[in-house]
């Protein structure tokens, strides 16, 4: 059906009015062809740099935490810590893409580790796993989404989907610490999130569906 004339004039005329009075950003990305999302860049780069680095320091304490583990005999509890440590490795390359993405370089500044008891190491990972899971990644996930970063979002909803799994299972460690004491443990992790599991009949990651043969099995 043809639209009339008149119809056609009116349509035009409000496009054009909206387009000369609406935002600076709106109009730069209807001329560049651009998202008009990605005002706060800025921010989210620094969001994700201090994530970027914060994950790496992770990483690196991990491995240290799982070491001082083995040497008091908490097998089980040195999985854990290695499992967490390949984890926070996978969200440190996930944030890596992004950033290099926005055109910035990742950089990590790695501090060695306070190395103490396993029980004590246990409850700095839980604290930094907490406070990752309920106000680092939020706080994280909310900026992406009022720039309009869906691969920021994404990368930060891993991770922190991820933080709150490790902190139950820190969690649960520290609570039966003795049980776990001489026992073997293994662990899995999904290699697109980091999400990390016990549970050996797991079908499916329940973050990003990856089908649990892909996991990695960490002991």
């Amino acid at each position: 059906m043809r639209t009339p004339i008149g119809l056609t004039f009116l349509f035009t005329a409000i496009f054009i009015l909206s387009f000369a009075f609406g935002s600076s950003s709106t109009r730069s990305s209807a001329m560049t062809g651009t998202s008009s999302f990605g005002n706060n860049a800025s921010t989210t780069l620094e969001n994700l740099q201090a994530a970027f680095n914060g994950e790496s320091n992770a990483h690196a304490k991990y491995l240290a935490f799982a070491k001082r583990a083995d040497e008091e005999g908490y097998t089980k509890v040195a999985s854990l810590f290695r499992a967490a440590a390949r984890a926070e490795e996978i969200h440190f390359n996930n944030h890596a893409v992004v950033i290099r993405k926005m055109g910035g370089e990742p950089n990590a500044d790695i501090k060695s580790a306070d190395v103490k008891t396993t029980a004590e190491n246990l409850k700095v990972a839980i604290e930094g796993e907490t406070y990752e899971r309920d106000k680092m990644y939020p706080d994280f996930m909310a900026e992406a989404r009022s720039s309009g970063n869906t691969d920021a979002f994404l990368t930060f909803r891993f991770a922190k989907t991820a933080e709150a799994e490790h902190a139950r299972l820190y969690t649960e460690a520290l609570a039966n610490l003795e049980n776990w004491k001489g026992t073997k443990g293994t662990f899995f992790v999904c290699p697109k999130c980091g999400y990390t599991t016990s549970d050996p009949n797991l079908q499916k990651c329940p973050v990003d569906s990856t089908p649990k043969e892909k996991f990695e099995s960490i002991s």
